[in-house]
């Protein structure tokens, strides 16, 4: 290695699909991360200007939140396309842009991580094993006895408690 190579900046490994993989008929986990761990999600005004924010994305972006789980320093995103215009990498990019300002003005020693992880899920999947999977978390971390019972999960278009009955 040469002087001039050790100077030169190193460039973030490109880990997103591209933009129309996001785009339609898609079912797709977020999960976003709330910056140096903090706890910003055990303040529940915190997370019903969060959820009253992502009912105007979702409807902006034509997708359904299939469910939503606010843990205490991440956030678990379930979020499906409802036509063929849905664009679900638009909405969670306005969804961390509107919260992500709310948490400056009212919040400012909470922020985001500057990114997002997500999984597209495939057509053999299985739906209802993902979002039990999603739904357990509260449960896996010790935070509740029941995913029922854990105050910041919920959907804006399911009956979570119709769907998961016999799981």
């Amino acid at each position: 290695m040469n002087e001039a190579t050790l100077m030169e900046p190193i460039k973030e490994r490109k880990h997103r699909l591209s933009d129309n993989c996001y785009i339609g008929y898609k079912i797709v986990n977020f999960t976003v991360c709330i910056n140096n761990k903090n706890l910003a999600f055990l303040n529940k005004d915190i997370v019903i200007k969060f959820i009253q924010i992502l009912r105007e994305v979702k409807n902006e972006y034509a997708c359904k939140v299939l469910l939503y789980v606010f843990m205490p320093n991440h956030l678990h995103l379930l979020v499906e396309g409802k036509e063929e215009k849905s664009n679900l990498k638009k909405m969670i990019i306005s969804f961390k842009q509107k919260t992500g300002y709310f948490l400056s003005k009212n919040y400012p020693n909470f922020e985001w991580q500057k990114d997002f992880y997500d999984h597209i899920l495939r057509k053999d999947d299985d739906l209802i094993k993902h979002m039990k999977y999603i739904l357990e978390n509260p449960v896996r971390r010790n935070l509740s006895v029941n995913w029922r019972y854990f105050p910041f999960t919920g959907s804006l278009d399911l009956d979570l408690d119709k769907i998961m009955a016999n799981f």
